[in-house]
């Protein structure tokens, strides 16, 4: 058993992550109009696809996070078998996908400190800015009382990229 690895990576680098870290669960985390073709190795049923824009407050042509998408993003992690490691990305890997991993993380791992996640996050991944609407949503669902978002504020935004490198989390 796998035990919870997760990749994060940016749209460019799902098929080679997907082929170098032998995931077979993924979740795509695009703005409105974006596609990708899901990889061959992903079966239909072990891909979460959600539509959202990397925004906080409302902005008029895009979708604000909401419960809906924690909701669905909670129900695939808790449906991952952990046989085989969950790929999560976004378009450049620095703030959807990177929050959608420390909301896995927290959910798969309720007895970690928020805090010890949010600091595993920051060494793994020295660009990635998590979406703070994302973390705050799922802080309220999983009943952490800010403790998800305090911990996300207290390591600050990531280095200035274009686009993420790929790391890794584990969750066990």
């Amino acid at each position: 058993m796998n035990n919870g690895r997760i990749h994060v990576c940016s749209m460019t680098r799902v098929v080679d992550t997907v082929r170098e870290t032998g995931a077979r669960s993924l979740i795509t985390i695009l703005t409105a109009g974006a596609s990708l073709v899901r990889p061959r190795e992903i079966e239909p049923e072990r891909h979460l696809q959600m539509t959202l824009s990397d925004i906080d407050e409302p902005r008029d042509g895009h979708i604000l996070p909401g419960e809906a998408h924690i909701d669905r993003l909670l129900a695939f992690l808790n449906a991952w078998e952990r046989d085989a490691p969950l790929l999560i990305h976004c378009y450049a890997g620095v703030s959807r996908s990177p929050a959608a991993a420390y909301v896995a993380a927290c959910a798969l791992a309720p007895h970690r400190c928020e805090m010890e996640l949010a600091q595993t996050l920051r060494r793994a991944s020295p660009t990635a800015t998590p979406n703070r609407r994302l973390v705050a949503l799922a802080d309220g669902r999983l009943g952490r009382q800010g403790r998800m978002t305090s911990a996300i504020t207290a390591i600050g935004r990531g280095a200035d990229c274009y686009e993420g490198a790929p790391f890794a989390l584990e969750i066990a």
